[in-house]
């Protein structure tokens, strides 16, 4: 199990950051480094090693605990993230590290107290840069995420799911069901499905809307396996595209390409959003280009990196990331095309496999 070694990875943080543990509350980082799915727990992980650290849950998810989390010593209570910082000092932690990006101004006063004899260090972001490179067992769980998505927007398209007559809504339910049926423990997001003008809407959510010949049809969708999530954004015309559809998914598949060919280890992150949208400012639509071009995903639907104007950092090989540029012409439609990649030398391996071109139904 990648758990241990995870924690690992974790410990040289620790060190640099001049605390003797971290007390990890986020839920999806606890995740991350003990493979545990309840809805309560707290990781203590310690620099001296796993002997030394202690995980935290109640006693509803006791049998849970044993099965997922066999390797690291338990302490249960309801009150988990107090109970596991009192019992810090007798672990020999003096200087208490803490993700202040996910404990509350009022969780910290508790924490602060039960704590006695240990001084709290915020130490925010240490796991979820970890989290950012993905390992082969990640990557395999995307890849069967983006698949299972793949799979039932083709069988949305075959059984004539996108056609004049249906709601927004009921498009969104249908392709949602395909996915569980494929095998998908659900949907990574609410699915997006906009027609029409409401395809200029970046994060329209579904509505009654009648879905009507000649509407550009956005449909924004992913899968969820085993906790790791898919992200893809397709954009399909109802019936003959007109010209200025056509034109318009022409340069957004453009402004994609040049993203997804940007993607490559040592790459800023700016660099890459900026490669996209060159493209869209060339033919005079940067103002329309009203969001970043990716994020990464893995655990969450969106996590680091991020690709965008203000991006800080670069690329490393094993990060998952979407490129999604879009092109937004209000009161008429817009076009999104999203894939999700994996950072590698050379060409990044596109997870995604629907099909790019436009679509007419």
């Amino acid at each position: 199990m990648p758990h241990p070694l995870r924690r690992a990875a974790l410990r040289e943080s620790l060190r640099a950051a001049d605390v003797d543990a971290l007390l990890v509350t986020d839920l999806t980082n606890v995740r991350y480094l003990t493979g545990f799915t309840g809805s309560n727990a707290v990781l203590l992980v310690h620099a001296a090693g796993d002997a030394s650290s202690r995980f935290g849950t109640d006693g509803r998810y006791r049998e849970q605990a044993r099965t997922e989390v066999p390797d690291l010593a338990r302490i249960e209570d309801r009150a988990t993230g107090v109970a596991v910082a009192a019992a810090a000092h007798d672990l020999g932690v003096r200087r208490l590290g803490f993700e202040s990006d996910s404990v509350t101004v009022d969780g910290h006063t508790a924490l602060d107290a039960a704590a006695e004899g240990v001084s709290l260090h915020r130490v925010p972001g240490l796991v979820q840069r970890l989290r950012a490179v993905k390992d082969g067992g990640e990557v395999d769980a995307l890849r069967l995420a983006c698949a299972l998505a793949d799979a039932a927007f083709a069988d949305l398209v075959a059984a004539g799911g996108l056609r004049p007559g249906r709601t927004e809504r009921e498009v969104a339910l249908d392709l949602e069901i395909r996915m569980r049926r494929h095998g998908a423990q659900g949907p990574s997001f609410e699915t997006i499905v906009a027609a029409g003008a409401h395809s200029a809407v970046p994060h329209h959510r579904p509505t009654d809307a009648v879905l009507r010949a000649g509407d550009l049809v956005k449909l924004d969708f992913g899968a969820l396996h085993a906790g790791y999530h898919s992200d893809t954004t397709r954009t399909v015309v109802l019936g003959p595209a007109a010209d200025w559809q056509r034109e318009l998914h022409a340069l957004v598949a453009a402004a994609a390409r040049a993203g997804r060919d940007a993607v490559r280890p040592g790459a800023e992150a700016v660099a890459v959003d900026g490669a996209a949208r060159e493209v869209c400012a060339a033919a005079g639509q940067a103002e329309r280009f009203l969001h970043g071009l990716g994020h990464g995903v893995g655990l969450q639907i969106h996590e680091a990196p991020a690709l965008s104007p203000t991006a800080t950092g670069a690329l490393s090989a094993g990060m998952a990331v979407t490129v999604e540029p879009g092109v937004y012409l209000e009161g008429r439609g817009g076009v999104r095309i999203e894939d999700l990649l994996v950072v590698r030398s050379g060409r990044a391996e596109v997870l995604t496999g629907a099909p790019r071109e436009l679509s007419e139904l």
